[in-house]
């Protein structure tokens, strides 16, 4: 079970979980009531097509000679032989069934706009390394973060509690989007040679370091600007209170730029996910209290 769970990659799951909570916490504020049985299955969904696309990544890129022995990342369940090739791809795909299964009571509430969320969702749990134009390998792996674990995600669990949109949605997707994003720069800075040779051509392969680590800056400095306009919503605390994160984004910030990549980036993804995680709680913590101040 452990090899599992390196499988797994837990430390990622933030990704999934965080835009569920987020899109879920701004529906009383923006809109409606909440409802409980959505939140579960888009979070389960969520979870399964997060499972699935680490699973694929994990067999593709060896295939494609990505992960190798001299890989700085984390362990590789399958370029270290502890789980086969096919162990895990059956395994991603039966991720991908259960989350089929769960979107059908989500579909049949949504409607066409969760159709079209769900199966590009699906089909993109492969394509994002699989596949003729495998994104990843093509440089628009930073696009797709931001879409599907930001903008589409918190609007898609705000649009099946209200069936509407709201641009408060989609600002907190860019947010928690960017932030998901900045995990997947770090780890492009880390693996930035490996992937040379391997001619995945990501954004940190096709314009280097330096490109890189400007990048990350402004991933950071655009999600936390966001907040300007939840203070001109007149709700402060969203626009304030996330801003606790901020010297640990610093700590992130001034690694990336002044240290070489080498292992011990792998340390600095996990203060990225934990930046991803604390914003999203200080985000969810300031709509709960914002709402009890609004309460007569």
């Amino acid at each position: 079970m452990t090899h599992w769970w390196t499988a797994f990659r837990p430390k990622t799951l933030s990704a999934a979980v965080v835009p569920v909570v987020v899109g879920t916490a701004l529906v009383p504020t923006f809109g409606g009531e909440i409802l409980w049985w959505v939140t579960g299955l888009a979070l389960f969904a969520a979870l399964m097509i997060q499972l699935a696309t680490n699973l694929f990544n994990d067999v593709i890129d060896f295939k494609k000679g990505a992960d190798t022995e001299a890989r700085l990342g984390p362990t590789r369940v399958t370029q270290s032989g502890m789980i086969s090739e096919k162990g895990v791809f059956w395994a991603a795909i039966g991720f991908l069934l259960l989350a089929f299964l769960a979107g059908i009571p989500l579909v049949l509430h949504g409607g066409w706009p969760i159709v079209a969320i769900g199966l590009v969702s699906l089909f993109l749990a492969y394509a994002y390394t699989g596949g003729p134009f495998p994104l990843a390998y093509l440089g628009l792996g930073e696009i797709f973060v931001v879409l599907f674990f930001g903008l589409i995600a918190v609007g898609g669990v705000f649009y099946l509690h209200t069936l509407s949109f709201h641009p408060a949605a989609a600002v907190a997707g860019l947010q928690v989007g960017f932030l998901a994003t900045a995990l997947l720069v770090i780890n492009n800075i880390r693996d930035r040679e490996q992937d040379l040779k391997a001619h995945k051509k990501t954004l940190a392969v096709r314009f280097g370091l330096r490109f890189s680590r400007v990048e990350l800056l402004l991933i950071y400095l655009l999600s936390f600007g966001l907040g300007a306009y939840w203070f001109m919503q007149g709700l402060w605390l969203m626009a304030f209170l996330p801003l606790v994160v901020w010297p640990l984004v610093r700590q992130v910030i001034h690694q990336v730029f002044f240290t070489q990549p080498g292992a011990h980036y792998n340390e600095l993804l996990g203060k990225a996910a934990a930046i991803h995680v604390l914003f999203g709680v200080q985000l969810v913590f300031a709509l709960v209290v914002s709402g009890f101040l609004q309460w007569p």
